[in-house]
């Protein structure tokens, strides 16, 4: 593995969001001297904090996967996750919610989960399903430590004995269909692919290994941080501060102070400079660019995920059909990701997240009220409608979107509204996201692995970047990985012991 040349023993990391937070945890534990940079006034990044009339909104991020993979950043500084932060599993992970009414409780342990498809949609599915978990669990296992927590300097590094298990388990093969060879059930097949618009592709396009993600979602588990989303990074800030790492608030990085092929220093907005011996930058690409003064080169241009519309709605009331995360479908399929990844048009027929986090912690929203947060993929500003369009496209979609729960059975959703807050690709591009999407670059072929944007900078030697951008990609755990390969580029530090091993059965696992 190659790693920045020269001296390391002060490292400034730019960013305090999940992969900068991690990265600055993994450096400290192996010695190194760490401030962290941040323009925000706290840590958090996407996975911020809003006040908003007494309701405190989670701003990014609502699921937690793999927390093991948080555990390794605690444990780099001899700290432990849950001494930090009261963890809840999620009984179900998900509901599922049909256009033809049906319901469907995404439970993942496993004897619950069969008995819960037998329910659904027959023995056979049942059969299916437990099929179905088994290519997952291998799926994973396949890719985990060879393609996903590993840094790549070469392409030449998937010529492994794990490429050949992977083609095996057809993890080249389209997503849908190979989920379609254990359930028949279309509605089935939905609950186990749409995590593909995690990656921004969709399931009929998207390589099979993605089913990764959907083994985090539906196999590994989901919990909730006591305190919300947030509660994960301001614990990683605080752990990192205890372990004698250096935090700068609203502290903007203007400019890098390079001479021959090394950063000597940051500069900040406000005129200071500091001096270090390597940096990590884990803003979103274009500002990393900005910095860096270019863009490497590509063959063809990234291309990005589809973005969102998120509304945040602290409520007088909220409906029991809901879980804490829901999944409301609507009747296409198809056509929605054409919409999205093609045609450019806000969804006809959306599908929907809804998360509702003072289903176990009423303490985010004033007495007796509830906190909603409802998650509608649209394109982005690429593909559809550009941010200034969205200025005044936004308030009639936030209407249509109400008229749409309320037809989806959430009788009373509008005038039950005490407070909110409307995010749309015009908030996104506010925040230095490319093509107005907080999901970054897509997962497609060309812009996964080796060939995805690299974590160490040409022309650069004590450079290394983190975050959804680069190595590994989107999401809560894939984040937290990039940290610590980051990390790793700096210390040259193996993996600590054990981290080959299979994640720990934790609760809402089945053995």
């Amino acid at each position: 593995m190659r790693t920045v040349t020269g001296p390391t023993d002060h490292v400034v990391v730019v960013g305090a969001g999940l992969s900068g937070l991690a990265a600055a945890l993994h450096l400290l534990g192996a010695g190194r001297r760490v401030t962290v940079v941040e323009r925000d006034a706290g840590p958090g990044g996407r996975a911020g904090r809003l006040e908003l009339g007494g309701y405190r909104v989670d701003t990014g991020p609502t699921v937690l996967t793999m927390p093991h993979l948080a555990d390794e950043a605690f444990a780099a500084v001899g700290d432990s996750l849950h001494r930090r932060v009261e963890l809840i599993p999620l009984h179900p992970a998900y509901r599922a919610l049909f256009a033809d009414g049906s319901r469907l409780d995404v439970h993942t342990d496993g004897e619950a989960m069969e008995a819960e498809v037998r329910r659904f949609a027959g023995a056979a599915e049942a059969e299916g399903y437990r099929r179905l978990r088994r290519w997952l669990e291998r799926m994973y296992r396949a890719q985990m430590h060879r393609f996903i927590d590993t840094n790549f300097d070469s392409p030449f590094q998937l010529l492994h004995p794990d490429l050949a298990r992977l083609a095996a388990l057809g993890g080249f093969g389209r997503l849908d269909p190979q989920i379609g060879r254990f359930l028949s059930d279309p509605r089935l097949r939905r609950v186990f692919s749409f995590q593909a618009l995690y990656a921004g592709v969709a399931p009929a396009r998207a390589l099979a290994a993605y089913a990764v993600i959907a083994y985090m979602d539906t196999v590994a588990g989901v919990w909730f941080p006591k305190g919300g989303m947030h509660a994960l990074p301001r614990a990683m800030a605080d752990a990192a501060a205890d372990a004698g790492g250096e935090f700068r608030w609203k502290a903007e990085v203007t400019a890098l102070e390079r001479t021959s092929g090394r950063v000597r220093a940051v500069r900040l907005a406000s005129g200071e400079r500091i001096a270090c011996d390597a940096v990590v930058l884990t803003p979103d690409l274009p500002v990393v660019h900005r910095l860096l003064g270019r863009a490497p080169r590509r063959p063809v241009p990234l291309r990005h995920a589809p973005s969102a519309v998120v509304l945040h709605a602290g409520t007088d009331r909220t409906w029991p059909e809901l879980a804490h995360h829901t999944l409301s479908f609507g009747a296409a399929w198809e056509s929605t990701f054409d919409e999205l990844t093609r045609t450019g048009r806000v969804m006809s027929d959306p599908s929907l997240l809804i998360t509702r986090p003072t289903t176990h912690d009423p303490a985010l929203a004033p007495d007796g009220r509830h906190l909603h947060f409802v998650l509608a993929p649209c394109p982005n500003t690429t593909t559809g409608p550009s941010a200034a369009g969205w200025r005044d496209l936004g308030p009639r979609y936030r209407d249509g979107l109400l008229a749409e729960l309320e037809r989806r059975g959430l009788h009373g959703f509008g005038a039950s509204v005490d407070r909110e807050l409307l995010v749309t690709p015009v908030d996104w591009t506010a925040q230095g996201h490319a093509a107005g999407t907080p999901f970054s670059v897509s997962h497609t072929f060309a812009q996964t692995g080796p060939f995805r944007p690299r974590n160490l900078v040409r022309g650069y030697d004590n450079v290394v970047l983190a975050g959804c951008g680069t190595t590994p990609g989107v999401g809560v755990p894939t984040v937290l990985v990039s940290g610590k390969l980051a990390a790793a580029r700096i210390t040259g530090a193996p993996r600590a012991a054990g981290a080959r091993r299979r994640p720990p059965v934790l609760e809402g696992q089945s053995r």
